[in-house]
């Protein structure tokens, strides 16, 4: 049926999204999922609005939900943009502020989505390298372009900038919009978030999927000079005046509101990975500096998908890259410390 597609279609290398297998005793580390549940209050708010209100169109306007968003970051509700996750909000993005006559600069080695979409809409792009040690160095970005998006914490490196640096990055491009993907940031890292008010050129864009454990429910958000969220939502509603449901806007709002919770178990995560990192290394991996909900490891006697390999033959998913350069990494998702504790038993069996 191929003979049907329109020309882009031809030319498009979907993104590969990890595994959802389902097996037996699974360990799946694979995804970055959260391993604990979401806060109870975001899920008493979405069942007490799964009732009779459905028969209705949800608010187009998403009034409540930016409210919310607005209130945590200290900023107004023409400063924010929600969406279906923040996949949906970085298409739009790519869409609506990334396509100019200059190419756009990104890593690398980075959030394998970017490329899907540039070839979706046509954008030329620049992929500027990963130093040897696998970090961005903002000074390789110091040449012409049309804009410039970076995932901070990388993905799948787990390596962070600091806000010192994203607001270097800021002010040698004012005339270009630079996007910060900040999927991982609740984990350790730093929020440009607080420098939205002072750069009308930023876009910082989170997701609910990872700190707040609602990868489920896909909601997503970016943060920006009321022009630039202007620029949004003009492509959001020439596409779907309704991404978000009642039962995602009312389940977002309880999770944003219930930060004590978010932090509680990011504070775990956070603990765990510090424990699992010590472990790796004591077995001979190298692992990256992480500040994200995973590890980024590699162990110099022993090949990475060999190592992916074995572990799924004891029901553990990692996820393993084939791109050049980290061909040997494992990207390990932190899990619970049971998980944690199952696969460096696994490892320990497999070296």
């Amino acid at each position: 049926m191929s003979r049907y597609w329109s020309a882009v279609v031809h030319d498009l290398t979907p993104y590969t999204p990890g595994e959802q297998v389902q097996m037996p005793g699974l360990i799946k580390l694979n995804t970055n999922e959260n391993p604990y549940p979401p806060s109870p209050r975001a899920i008493a708010a979405m069942q007490a609005a799964a009732g009779e209100q459905l028969r209705k169109y949800s608010d187009p306007s998403n009034a409540v939900l930016k409210d919310a968003i607005a209130g945590h970051f200290s900023l107004r509700r023409e400063q924010v943009f929600v969406g279906n996750s923040s996949d949906e909000v970085l298409a739009h993005t790519f869409h609506a502020l990334l396509k100019h006559d200059l190419p756009l600069l990104t890593p690398d080695i980075s959030y394998s989505f970017y490329p899907t979409y540039c070839s979706l809409y046509g954008i030329e792009a620049r992929q500027v390298p990963l130093n040897a040690q696998f970090e961005i160095d903002i000074n390789d970005y110091c040449q012409p372009c049309g804009a410039v998006i970076i995932a901070n914490p990388n993905a799948p490196t787990g390596i962070a900038l600091p806000l010192t640096q994203i607001e270097a990055l800021l002010q040698a491009h004012p005339d270009q919009v630079v996007v910060i993907d900040e999927a991982y940031v609740d984990f350790g890292g730093e929020s440009a978030a607080t420098l939205v008010d002072r750069y009308d050129n930023l876009l910082v864009v989170q997701t609910l999927s990872k700190s707040r454990s609602l990868a489920g429910l896909r909601v997503g958000f970016a943060l920006g000079h009321a022009d630039l969220i202007a620029g949004l939502e003009r492509v959001k509603n020439s596409f779907n005046c309704y991404p978000l449901g009642q039962v995602a806007q009312a389940g977002a709002v309880a999770a944003i509101e219930d930060e004590a919770y978010t932090q509680q178990t990011a504070q775990a995560i956070i603990a765990s990975r510090s424990w699992l990192t010590g472990q790796l290394q004591a077995l001979g991996f190298e692992v990256l500096p992480s500040k994200a909900n995973f590890v980024f490891a590699r162990h110099s006697g022993h090949d990475g998908a060999t190592l992916a390999a074995g572990l799924r033959e004891r029901a553990i998913l990692v996820r393993h890259f084939k791109q050049a350069r980290i061909d040997q990494f494992l990207r390990i998702s932190i899990g619970t410390d049971e998980e944690c504790m199952q696969l460096v038993a696994a490892l320990k069996s497999i070296l």
